[in-house]
């Protein structure tokens, strides 16, 4: 029976978009050094990944975008980038494990598991991949926004993300219904 595990990397950022991963582990091909992405450093991410990417059975990516993060809300707008993922499998899954206390409306089995990327492999690999890929996006647009520092704090709410958003306002990859960026002086948008 094929597993896929699911789960997301950038739900509480100020900025850019939320990602979902999903993978098929083969289990004949051990991926060594699956735990959750958290825990582990920038390096050893995608180092685990490059080896998902070689092994697993499947794996895919999608995202929801500043614009339906805003008219969704974050929860719906990531159960939405974690359908889209189970759905851009090359493969289908005969069931689905995903991160966390909710699941997407999939046309498989889905079980919501609470630190599963933490305990089970295949969604520790789902968070690598979401993970590695998002901070490739957020480096993506650290060069077309440098003021920001995106490469840095990958769009979380830090010193540094707060004090730029208080100098240049939003860019048009900030999410405009997080308080933070509410906030700001510029009420030109």
């Amino acid at each position: 029976m094929l597993i896929a595990g699911i789960d997301e990397a950038g739900r509480g950022p100020l900025a850019g978009p939320v990602v979902a991963a999903a993978v098929i582990l083969d289990p004949a091909r051990r991926v060594k050094g699956l735990r959750d992405s958290k825990v582990m450093t920038p390096e050893q991410r995608e180092i685990v990944a490059a080896d998902i990417r070689v092994k697993a059975i499947a794996w895919a990516v999608a995202s929801s975008d500043v614009g339906e993060i805003d008219t969704l809300n974050i929860l719906r707008a990531t159960l939405l980038a974690m359908r889209r993922a189970v759905e851009a499998l090359a493969v289908r899954p005969a069931e689905a494990l995903i991160d966390g206390d909710h699941c997407p409306e999939l046309t498989c089995r889905a079980y919501a598991i609470v630190k599963g990327d933490r305990d089970v492999p295949a969604i520790s690999a789902a968070s690598i991949i979401a993970k590695t890929t998002r901070d490739a996006l957020l480096h993506d647009l650290d060069r077309e926004y440098p003021m920001y520092g995106f490469a840095r704090h990958k769009g979380y709410g830090t010193p540094e993300h707060l004090a730029a958003l208080d100098r240049h306002g939003p860019c048009p990859h900030h999410r405009r219904s997080f308080a933070p960026v509410l906030q700001t002086s510029f009420a030109f948008w």
